[in-house]
């Protein structure tokens, strides 16, 4: 039986999880899971909480305006209205953001084309829906800002205009990505930090690279 409690302890076991793979460092990153549609509660981690140690008492329980439901000394992460737009707009079951070096680099790489297209990798099959590696996936980039709240109405717009993603990134911050269980959400954070990682390699392999040293190597 799916319980808050439970869901507190596999959140935290994903924070532990992230951290060790060194997607969600020190207190970055922030994870939540639907509890309840109607009314919208969310459990997710607390603002400022270490991910290598994070433990169930770390996660609270917000309702649709980003309040915490219970008394707590502790807040909300800072960006539980981000949580809310795509939980509500994607009626997903789960929401994880990450701040992966790989995924840094690449949201600033591609932030003046408006997002990272992904093309041609046999690893985008473990997306949702995803049957082909010939499918195109295309991630917005979306420019941090530290109001909140003006943020959300952004990626409120961009969820709505492109409503096949699978993922978003904030520029020089970090991925939000989501499942309809907090498995599916585990999985494509770690589909997409594959894909980032090797976008990333790659190009900077082709900037050492000599012109013309790779065919004369063959």
């Amino acid at each position: 039986m799916t319980t808050p409690a439970n869901v507190a302890r596999a959140l935290a076991e994903v924070g532990q999880r992230c951290y060790a793979r060194g997607w969600a460092l020190g207190t970055s990153g922030n994870f939540s899971a639907v509890i309840s549609r109607e009314p919208l509660r969310l459990a997710i981690t607390a603002s400022g909480k270490d991910k290598r140690v994070l433990r169930a008492d770390d996660i609270l329980t917000v309702g649709p305006d980003g309040d915490v439901v219970e008394t707590s000394p502790d807040r909300p992460s800072a960006e539980t209205r981000l949580h809310l737009a795509i939980a509500r707009i994607r009626r997903t079951g789960a929401v994880f953001h990450t701040h992966s070096i790989w995924s840094t680099i690449l949201s600033d790489m591609h932030a003046a084309a408006g997002g990272v297209s992904i093309c041609g990798y046999e690893m985008l099959k473990g997306l949702d829906g995803v049957t082909t590696h010939e499918h195109r996936e295309w991630i917005p980039v979306l420019e941090n800002d530290q109001d909140i709240s003006r943020l959300a109405g952004v990626l409120e717009d961009v969820l709505v205009q492109y409503e096949a993603a699978h993922a978003i990134l904030l520029r020089r911050h970090g991925l939000y990505t989501w499942g309809a269980t907090l498995g599916d959400a585990e999985r494509h954070v770690e589909i997409l930090e594959f894909l980032f990682e090797t976008l990333c390699r790659t190009n900077v392999y082709q900037l050492e690279v000599p012109n013309g040293a790779r065919e004369d190597s063959r």
